[in-house]
């Protein structure tokens, strides 16, 4: 598995409006890895994918993404990313959503997506037509085209069930097995068991960044929900 990094993020502080919502963060993303971006909710998650997309207005520090600086164009083939809620067309088939985002890129082939996140069975639906967590994996299609190197998924299983939650982080682990660098943002603290690494944040700062196994160990924890605790709640130096 290579470990070259995909983001390299350098004291990066964002501010809204007069409060600072991340705090100097600095943070490495390897490529071929399963990144859990994990914490409470308004910690700081989106915010900082948003800034790792180049999307984000930056008060000061730097966010590099496969070499190149954050928001180059050259980019945009090259990174896939997932909404909370997915941005596809409900009023076109599940087809011709991967159609027209596949021209939009330049790309080919949009049968293969549909194939990898077991949608083709529904591929003459209308979106509006199909449950949410089809929807939801309409979504993770359209990022899929142009076989990105990193995929960037905010709250991807959110609202699924929880054979689609097992089966979209088999999706996930196969990817990473190819190279394709994922970082996966959630709040549901047990899905950091699925990941290589997890990156716990809260009120913006970064609280660990391990192995879910180094997680465990240094708190003596058992679920990962109790190593967060175990680290805010100060009984562990991070």
């Amino acid at each position: 598995m290579s470990t070259s990094p995909t983001v390299v993020v350098d004291s990066l502080v964002v501010h809204r409006g007069r409060r600072e919502v991340l705090h100097g963060l600095d943070l490495t993303f390897a490529a071929g890895t399963v990144t859990g971006l994990l914490g409470p909710s308004g910690g700081g998650k989106t915010t900082l994918l948003r800034a790792i997309l180049g999307v984000q207005i930056v008060t000061s520090g730097t966010v590099t993404v496969l070499g190149e600086p954050v928001g180059s164009a050259g980019l945009r083939r090259r990174i896939g990313y997932v909404t909370q809620a997915p941005s596809v067309y409900e009023d076109l088939t599940v087809e011709e959503n991967l159609r027209y985002f596949a021209r939009i890129l330049g790309v080919p082939d949009a049968a293969t997506p549909l194939e990898r996140v077991d949608l083709t069975p529904v591929r003459h639906q209308l979106v509006g037509q199909l449950s949410g967590g089809q929807r939801s994996r309409v979504g993770l299609a359209t990022a899929l085209l142009g076989s990105p190197e990193l995929l960037v998924l905010d709250e991807p299983t959110v609202g699924l069930d929880p054979v689609l939650r097992a089966s979209l982080w088999g999706l996930f682990a196969e990817l990473a097995s190819s190279g394709v660098g994922l970082i996966v943002s959630s709040h549901v603290m047990d899905e950091a068991t699925r990941c290589d690494e997890v990156v716990l944040l809260r009120e913006g700062a970064v609280v660990v960044q391990s192995s879910p196994t180094e997680l465990l160990a240094q708190t003596g924890t058992t679920t990962a929900e109790a190593a967060f605790l175990a680290l805010v709640g100060g009984a562990v130096a991070p």
